[in-house]
């Protein structure tokens, strides 16, 4: 374990799935006792995108962004809102100079799946053919997630290249929920891990399929083909049990011809990062912001 991380672990709670109401007031108490997120030179909307479920999204735009990411937050498809996931929104913003899009999915298990994927797919839609109000090229739009979050954003990559929907310009995966089987080393070996264990992940995937069979567009590790889909970052905890799944993922992308970035991050935990105060997940926000502008710039001039 990283040393500016391990002092924490005994302070953090245990996520705990088993009742989704519980667990939604328990993760919005601690969110909203954290400071809010400084939106200096960022101008922050809530918005509605009409869609057969209208969708809240909340736009943090930073000053000349030209490009777009739809983030998508974590919490095992079950916990987060718009309010939880606002550091990540405005950290992101502020990093990689993207307008960022949070997108308030709907959350199992009464909205299972495909509920959150028609959702995301549906801003994704709006975010494209609003693209000149929104101030952004809309050949620039990538996609994004934590977690679950990160499921979702490689989801919605298949779901665009496979209906011819608005390109995706980028996929950034940071420690992706992509496979439901979890029969991996690293799922088998971290059953007492912190934040998220093995009994954690089961249970996520048990709300957010229920009786139903996986297909690609909930697990994507299922995908068969995977050639055509955007560029991607993936970013992996060694201390996680979704590891092994997200770097076999990254290297199935290779070999289907997509370009990937995958960076292992050492001694760290499944949402860690969240722990500002390390160098480690200093470091980490960092690179995530910098691969994003990198993907979006303008390479036209």
């Amino acid at each position: 374990m990283d040393p500016e991380l391990e002092p924490f672990v005994p302070l953090l709670p245990r996520q705990d799935l088993t009742d989704p109401v519980a667990a939604r007031a328990k993760v919005a108490a601690l969110a909203a006792s954290i400071p809010a997120p400084d939106t200096t030179g960022l101008d922050v909307q809530d918005r509605t995108v009409p869609a057969d479920h209208d969708v809240p999204v909340r736009i943090y735009r930073p000053k000349d962004a030209q490009g777009a990411v739809l983030w998508l937050s974590g919490g095992g498809w079950v916990v987060g809102d718009l309010d939880t996931e606002r550091h990540w929104g405005a950290r992101l913003a502020a990093g990689s100079g993207a307008v960022v899009i949070s997108v308030n999915y709907r959350r199992s298990p009464e909205n299972r799946f495909p509920a959150a994927l028609d959702d995301v797919y549906a801003v994704l839609s709006w975010t494209a053919e609003h693209a000149a109000e929104l101030g952004v090229d809309p050949d620039r739009i990538a996609v994004g997630g934590h977690s679950a979050g990160g499921g979702l954003a490689a989801a919605v990559a298949l779901r665009a290249r496979d209906e011819q929907g608005p390109p995706i310009r980028f996929q950034a995966l940071n420690q992706p929920a992509l496979d439901d089987r979890q029969d991996t080393w690293s799922q088998r070996t971290f059953t007492d891990t912190p934040l998220q264990d093995r009994a954690t992940v089961e249970m996520a995937w048990r709300h957010y399929l229920g009786s139903a069979q996986a297909t690609p567009y909930a697990a994507p590790a299922r995908a068969t083909e995977l050639s055509g889909l955007p560029p991607a970052y993936i970013s992996t905890a060694e201390f996680d049990p979704l590891r092994d799944e997200e770097i076999t993922y990254a290297l199935r992308l290779l070999q289907a011809g997509v370009p990937v970035e995958l960076h292992q991050w050492p001694g760290t935990f499944h949402g860690s990062q969240a722990i500002l105060s390390a160098e480690v997940s200093q470091r980490q926000l960092a690179e995530l912001c910098a691969a994003l502008r990198r993907a979006l710039a303008d390479t036209t001039g």
